[in-house]
């Protein structure tokens, strides 16, 4: 399996393996901002409320929550590889040429998604009375105003941004590091992809857990970010730190790695096609 250069029309196999991503994501997703949320579930045991939490309707905000998480996804890590060429090309150093494009491209998405992503977090609260995305942007911004729109955006970025700079840097330096395979051997070209996939998400999942529960404490109180973090440290302690982490590993480790694990298997069929 040679090295793949990135290339201006990779763009469509980047959205379509984060549109996949997205699709198969959607209930691990729903049950981590429950979780990391605190929202109550009723059920007279774990598995009746991971039950509710996962599998059993109402899907509020599907179409929304997949179309903001695609294009997102996409455009971070397309717009990494293209950056990152560019800038080598240019004379960056590489630390800088791999940092700057996620932290860009990143903040840039969190801002540009934020009404979208606290709408859609709000109504997969049970007791929500908000039964869709646009009754929840109205009921923000009537409640709230334009500002309420972007409550947490701080913390969104630092929870986002340095989740996808880690799992750029695990994924490109997995990608120099385990050994070149022949690309006609499939078995072999699918462990490679998988083992870098699986790193780079479990990665960007566990190390930034934290800031997730932080900017879903400011959703759920409409506190700041100072006063959120002075909350969760009083009521739970250094355990708020965990807080949805075994929800959080389902909802943003296996949709970054699926995305970068599809993405590799459609470039590499784009490779080879473009050789016959």
């Amino acid at each position: 399996m040679s090295h793949h250069k990135a290339a201006k029309d990779d763009a469509i196999y980047h959205f379509a393996a984060s549109g996949f991503a997205a699709i198969v994501n959607f209930p691990l997703w729903r049950a981590s901002a429950i979780a990391q949320s605190g929202f109550k579930l009723e059920g007279s045991n774990k598995f009746v409320r991971w039950y509710k939490a996962v599998v059993q309707p109402p899907y509020r905000g599907v179409v929304a929550t997949m179309l903001g998480m695609t294009w997102a996804r996409a455009a971070i890590f397309y717009g990494s590889d293209l950056g990152k060429d560019y800038l080598k090309h240019n004379g960056l150093p590489t630390v800088a040429a791999q940092t700057l494009p996620p932290l860009v491209i990143g903040t840039f998405v969190q801002f540009a998604n934020m009404p979208l992503v606290r709408s859609t977090i709000t109504i997969q609260n049970p007791s929500s009375t908000l039964n869709s995305v646009s009754e929840a942007l109205v009921h923000i911004y009537k409640t709230k105003g334009v500002g309420g729109l972007w409550h947490g955006v701080s913390a969104g970025i630092l929870k986002t941004v340095p989740k996808y700079i880690t799992a750029v840097a695990v994924k490109d330096y997995m990608e120099d590091k385990l050994p070149l395979v022949d690309p006609n051997d499939r078995n072999a070209t699918l462990m490679r992809s998988a083992i870098k996939s699986i790193t780079a998400g479990v990665a960007g999942a566990v190390l930034t857990n934290p800031l997730d529960v932080l900017r879903n404490e400011m959703f759920k109180t409409d506190l700041g970010i100072k006063d959120a973090y002075r909350k969760l440290v009083k009521e739970e302690g250094a355990a708020f730190l965990t807080r949805g982490i075994a929800s959080n590993m389902t909802a943003v480790a296996f949709p970054l790695a699926i995305t970068i694990f599809m993405t590799d298997i459609l470039l590499a069929g784009k490779d080879k096609y473009s050789h016959h």
